[in-house]
């Protein structure tokens, strides 16, 4: 399995036409861990999707050219919160995700502010979030809750 180099993929401002593609792959990419913890509901997983879309706050991944993710970077009280990160699984692994977040998180620390997000309990997304610096605000039966405090300049 190949890693990826920033190069490699890019983000570029999401539209209203990328919505059915970022709920099929929502549903695609969240289907095991809403399995596992017995919320999976095939409507459901895809309408939350299409009820929250914001696309002036989304951005696509791209990679080879093709729609390979999404993140949305939202407003929110004191900084930012970030949702619906999802990459395509095959894609996974491959520093992809963690260079989208270095890139996100670069712009949050010049700003001076926090950035937070819930994962599913259980997720392998939640070591991801770790390694770049979130760390549990609190957690419910399904959600953990994470917030990253902005880095100093260097």
């Amino acid at each position: 399995m190949s890693t990826y180099t920033e190069r490699a993929w890019d983000l570029r401002p999401a539209t209203p036409g990328d919505l059915e593609d970022i709920v099929e792959l929502r549903a695609v990419v969240m289907r095991p861990d809403l399995v596992r913890l017995g919320r999976y509901d095939e409507h459901r997983v895809r309408q939350r999707m299409r009820d929250s879309y914001v696309p002036e706050h989304t951005s696509v991944v791209v990679v080879d050219g093709r729609f390979a993710g999404c993140v949305t970077l939202k407003p929110h009280e004191d900084g930012w919160c970030l949702e619906s990160f999802f990459l395509d699984a095959a894609l996974q692994g491959r520093g992809i995700g963690s260079g989208v977040l270095r890139r996100l998180l670069a712009r949050t620390d010049a700003e001076g502010v926090p950035v937070r997000l819930n994962v599913l309990q259980g997720s392998a997304a939640r070591r991801l979030y770790e390694r770049h610096g979130f760390g549990t605000e609190r957690e419910d039966p399904v959600d953990v809750f994470m917030v990253r405090w902005p880095e100093p300049a260097a």
